[in-house]
């Protein structure tokens, strides 16, 4: 009698031992698919990762983020962060120059800001025109005093470009709209100032 208990015990504590190990194969397989789920979540946010870097890129780390009701000097280069007015620019084109301190706050939601001098042919302006036409959070505009032909520029990065034909105006437009450098990545880019042409 005390044998045949002894081997019912003992089938028991196995059968709980799998379970305990059922379980844990359980456990882990949710913690690693919600990693896995979490890791996909974020680079579909953060958007593609360029094959290689963009070339002459240059990056502008820790800009100030907070709100003035003045107005912001354009100098030769529109700023890539930095203090701005509490209402955006409504993303699109524009074929008038915009408020400097609007457009800050546009890229501080994820906007790329296409600027071009004014003096730049009529026709490498339409070529930029189609470049961008129906792109989400992206505006272009024209920029008096701007030093270089055109110059794109997200929060905290820019590029300076001679030329309308340029492959990195999309590289640059895909990768750092709503990008990684953008801080409010979400946050809208209409139902703010100005009305684009397009």
């Amino acid at each position: 009698m005390s044998a045949k208990k002894i081997t019912k015990k003992s089938t028991k504590q196995t059968s709980t031992s799998n379970n305990q190990w059922v379980s844990y194969l359980i456990g882990g397989a949710i913690i690693i698919g919600v990693i896995v789920l979490g890791y996909l979540l974020y680079t579909t946010l953060r958007g593609p990762e360029p094959d290689d870097p963009i070339a002459g890129v240059i990056e502008h780390e820790h800009q100030e983020r907070d709100h003035v009701d003045f107005e912001i000097e354009a100098t030769d280069l529109p700023p890539v962060g930095g203090i701005h007015n509490p209402e955006w620019q409504n993303c699109g084109i524009y074929d008038e120059p915009i408020p400097v301190e609007h457009a800050v706050h546009s890229m501080e939601h994820g906007a790329v800001w296409v600027t071009y001098q004014p003096e730049l042919p009529t026709e490498e302006v339409e070529a930029l025109r189609d470049n961008i036409s129906g792109e989400d959070f992206v505006l272009l505009s024209p920029y008096p005093g701007l030093k270089s032909p055109v110059v794109l520029t997200a929060w905290e990065v820019q590029l300076e470009l001679d030329s309308v034909d340029d492959e990195r105006i999309s590289e640059f437009v895909n990768y750092y709209r709503q990008g990684p450098t953008t801080p409010e990545r979400g946050a809208t880019c209409q139902d703010g100032e100005g009305t684009p042409i397009g």
